[in-house]
């Protein structure tokens, strides 16, 4: 809760010291110091802004968000319609993510120093080496233009057709994980490759279990911690940072969201996402930390 309070007051206070403000936006350049005055009075930025926040905190506390200037709607509304977008491509990016790094990097540390090993490690500095709004555009050229499997853009929405919502959400969803699994296939490799060495894996090999048998069914559950840690923070850096990906494809999520609110300067919808992304990584770190003591009981002791 202390984190979430510091993380407000930071957010408010950067935001509040933008130059411009909405009624700018919205009147122009060639309004009048009168209409100007008006608007912003009506709006409530004429209020200190230690009533603005304190107005802001307890509507937070109430569930109420506001609404957005610029939009005319209630940012609880626009937030549930845009998350309906940037969550499920974050989930569908993580999930491909996870797959590809724990496969690819439990096969490289089992081939160490040798041909696989090596291929794993080039193919994950080159994933790593490429900006991810690069390869969704060059994602879209090869699927979308030449071979039209996908949409180059857009979302249908999930009311007619979930799966023709799936199939707009791949292309992004694959270009935010290519990054994502090239960092976490090295992070999953040197945490397999510490455990490797240890000495309860040599005895395993001696009670009879095959090498798959005690790479998937002990090793990694020993080295997922660390490489949890990271999964957590990519989780949140997909849910986070979404925009640049969200407006390669034009789909209509939060990312986007922030985007046009900053250029509108409609403050109130970018502190309401920006607190929500903020309590989101908040929420996610606990999980994490609930899933270390459950993957590893041994932490329990020292809980």
């Amino acid at each position: 809760m202390l984190t979430l309070v510091a993380a407000s007051v930071v957010i408010f206070a950067v935001l509040d010291v933008l130059p411009g403000n909405v009624a700018e936006v919205m009147l122009g350049e060639s309004a009048t110091a009168e209409s100007l005055a008006a608007l912003q009075a009506k709006l409530g930025l004429d209020r200190p802004p230690a009533e603005r926040y304190a107005s802001w905190m307890r509507g937070l506390a109430h569930g109420d968000m506001g609404t957005s200037h610029s939009y005319d709607s209630p940012v609880a509304d626009l937030v549930k319609e845009r998350a309906l977008v940037t969550v499920p491509l974050a989930v569908m990016a993580m999930a491909l993510t996870t797959l590809i790094a724990l496969v690819l990097g439990v096969y490289a540390a089992s081939h160490h120093n040798r041909g696989g090993d090596l291929a794993v490690m080039v193919g994950s500095q080159l994933g790593i080496a490429l900006p991810n709004f690069w390869l969704g555009i060059l994602l879209s050229l090869v699927f979308a233009v030449q071979l039209r499997w996908f949409s180059a853009g857009g979302f249908p929405g999930w009311e007619d057709s979930p799966w023709d919502g799936v199939r707009a959400l791949v292309l992004p969803a694959v270009a935010l994980a290519a990054v994502q699994a090239a960092i976490l296939a090295r992070i999953t490799r040197s945490a397999v490759l510490d455990v490797l060495r240890e000495d309860f894996v040599r005895t395993a090999r001696a009670k009879g279990l095959t090498r798959r048998q005690v790479l998937w069914g002990h090793v990694l559950r020993n080295a997922f911690v660390p490489v949890l840690t990271v999964m957590g923070l990519q989780f949140a850096n997909l849910l986070t940072g979404t925009v640049v990906i969200e407006r390669v494809f034009s789909l209509p999520g939060l990312g986007r969201l922030v985007f046009e609110a900053i250029a509108n300067r409609d403050l109130i919808v970018v502190r309401n996402v920006v607190m929500l992304f903020a309590g989101s990584v908040i929420v996610i770190n606990f999980v994490v930390d609930v899933l270390y003591v459950v993957i590893d009981p041994r932490l329990r002791r020292h809980a």
